[in-house]
């Protein structure tokens, strides 16, 4: 939808790629009707009612899992213009002739369709989210919303919210995946391309958009860019309209397509014909005049006849080719260095004026094309697009956005007639959106009011856990009651088990279901406690006091955990080097090694001592160690070991 010819891939190389913690405490307009047809093509025939489904899940991780503010924004009565390009489009697929769309085709939009719109509109009042109604068209909205700076982004992927006037826009959001999404602004596409808002439009207006999908026939997105940065944005539309009317004008040269370049000068002197030369030596001259007399430059070589040139010499070639790669018996007389020079002149001249009559004649073709289409280009649809620069923007009056309580019971009996849910199953659902609700009320005005109807107060934040790339608070809920008296909750204890790591990664499925964390249930000494995950600076704004305890907590702990490593590792090292004989005195390594050789060495000279003397073998040793005192150290070493 919106700006034909491939537009989102001439946009793709300019987007940001933003986390979803771009999104917290951010107001953004929902095009609602972009969501159910992606509900229907994500879910088709898988779920009940998946707009319903989809619509519940994704508010619920917008509104708490993300920290944003949505406003959600439906269509009203389309164009006639754009009625008929609906039809067209049906036509063309169906395999149908074009040609036989009526003029007079109805503007009431799909039943079907608008009665998937109804359900969630209902649903999402009850979610206590605002819904507003355009009159004409949903981005046309969220572009004014944007642009009057009622909310901070549109997320919608109709390209037609740039060409009404959004600063910002997120084409595809999805709450259950880790990747950044693409998120578009104007400001950095007037720089990037340097296009800007009328730019965009005289873009759709020659490929083609929602209220004309055929365009100029010929005229493909490249094309289009290329003839429209031609021009500044207060001229665009009015050269269209010479165009379209036949008034072809006579172009200057685009710097940005040619290049900027020096064009010749008609009045210079320069020769229109190229001097004969002689092809024995390559002189200027015919070679039948030197066969009779040598010309003046062998000549002056002390030669009687004309020298032959070396093979393969081009006259035309550069002088310092000339000089590295033959030697000449001649000399290089004035006339041959002028000849080069006005001849190296020429060709980039004449290469510059190719280039100019080529993007002439492009520009000839461009418009030619342009002055063939009817009623070209369509005042209607500039009207259209530009009613709100021009200030003839009359849409909706915007009523004052507020965010309000869902109303519980109301939806319990809404999803239980479309969705067949049980009370028990909708309650652990929307607990994200009643804990973030509540957080923020607490934030802006503390009170004294209990989550879920008085049931669960804030009892303490349990640790840190890493959510979709981003760090929150696993935040305890207590609920006065020992037990959990009516409300039942079909989870298994032994699921929620309390880790004693301090920061826990969560692994993430890619769920096309958007369904949010089940809410973990902890029983402890007879009191019920819920487990939510909590963007950390909402909950520090909330209770700055319970933030603090936690703080305080969390550093005596790791404190006392470095000291007991620090004490275990010291009575480690202790028990390594005591020895019982050092009796209770730690000795060096040399000092413990120093004194067992000595106990050694002693004990020998005692066991020496109580044997009987031999003097014969006492010779022998002498002599020994005489003979070896001649030998290397290396055979000595062998000998010992041997």
């Amino acid at each position: 939808m919106g700006v034909g010819g491939g537009f989102w891939e001439i946009l793709k190389p300019y987007a940001r790629n933003e986390n979803f913690d771009f999104l917290q405490n951010k107001k953004v307009a929902v095009d609602l009707s972009y969501w159910i047809v992606q509900h229907e093509t994500a879910l088709k025939n898988k779920a009940r009612n998946p707009h319903l489904r989809l619509t519940f899940f994704r508010t619920i991780n917008l509104f708490s899992k993300l920290g944003a503010f949505p406003v959600f924004v439906t269509d009203g009565t389309p164009s006639p213009l754009k009625a008929r390009a609906r039809m067209e489009r049906f036509y063309r697929l169906t395999g149908l002739d074009v040609r036989k769309v009526e003029d007079g085709v109805s503007v009431e939009r799909n039943r079907a369709f608008q009665k998937c719109v109804r359900e969630c509109v209902e649903l999402l009042e009850l979610l206590g989210i605002p819904v507003l109604k355009a009159r004409c068209e949903a981005e046309e909205l969220c572009a004014q919303l944007n642009s009057e700076g009622h909310v901070d982004a549109c997320i919608t992927a109709d390209s037609d919210a740039f060409l009404y006037g959004a600063k910002c826009v997120i084409k595809c959001l999805r709450p259950s995946s880790k990747e950044p999404f693409e998120c578009y602004y104007m400001s950095d596409l007037e720089a990037g391309l340097g296009l800007k808002q009328v730019h965009l439009v005289a873009i759709s207006l020659l490929v083609g958009n929602d209220h004309d999908l055929g365009g100029v026939s010929g005229i493909g997105i490249e094309t289009a860019l290329r003839f429209v940065r031609m021009f500044p944005e207060e001229e665009i539309l009015n050269r269209l309209h010479d165009i379209g009317n036949g008034d072809i004008p006579l172009f200057q040269i685009d710097s940005r397509s040619v290049g900027d370049c020096d064009l010749p000068n008609p009045n210079e002197n320069s020769p229109k014909t190229k001097s004969p030369h002689c092809s024995y030596c390559g002189h200027p001259g015919s070679k039948r005049a030197h066969s009779k007399v040598a010309c003046e430059h062998c000549v002056t070589s002390g030669k009687e006849n004309c020298t032959q040139k070396p093979r393969g010499l081009n006259v035309d070639a550069p002088l310092a080719l000339w000089k590295s790669k033959y030697l000449f018996p001649f000399q290089f007389t004035p006339y041959l260095f002028l000849t080069y020079n006005k001849t190296s002149v020429l060709i980039g001249q004449d290469r510059k004026i190719k280039e100019q009559k080529k993007h002439e004649n492009w520009q000839l073709g461009v418009c030619r094309k342009i002055s063939t289409e009817k009623n070209f280009p369509n005042d209607e649809i500039i009207e259209m697009y530009l009613k709100h620069k021009r200030g003839t923007f009359t849409d909706v009056e915007i009523p004052s956005l507020l965010w309000e309580e869902p109303k519980i019971e109301s939806l319990i009996d809404f999803l239980g007639y479309h969705q067949h849910w049980d009370p028990s199953y909708i309650r652990q659902r929307m607990l994200p959106l009643l804990s973030t609700n509540y957080l923020r009320k607490m934030a802006s005005n503390p009170t004294e009011n209990l989550l879920l109807h008085g049931q669960y107060e804030f009892d303490s934040i349990q640790r840190v856990k890493i959510r979709y790339g981003q760090p929150c608070y696993l935040v305890t809920w207590r609920k006065n009651s020992p037990a959990l008296g009516n409300v039942s909750y079909n989870i298994e204890p032994e699921q929620f088990d309390v880790q004693d790591e301090d920061v826990l990664e969560l692994s993430e499925a890619n769920d096309l279901l958007d369904e949010p964390d089940v809410p973990q249930i902890l029983v402890d000494a007879g009191c019920s406690f819920l487990l939510t995950e909590e963007n950390m600076e909402l909950v520090r704004a909330a209770f700055p006091g319970k933030v603090e305890k936690y703080l305080h907590e969390k550093e005596i702990k790791e404190l006392k955990s470095r000291k007991k490593k620090s004490s275990k590792k010291s009575e480690g090292e202790h028990d390594k080097f005591e020895s019982p004989k050092s009796r209770g005195i730690q000795l060096s390594i040399t000092e413990f090694y120093r004194s067992t050789k000595t106990f050694v060495q002693a004990k020998q000279e005692e066991d020496s001592a109580k044997l009987p003397e031999n003097p014969q073998k006492g010779h022998a040793k002498e002599k020994r160690r005489m003979a070896t005192a001649n030998l290397s150290k290396s055979v000595r070493r062998r000998l010992l070991f041997d």
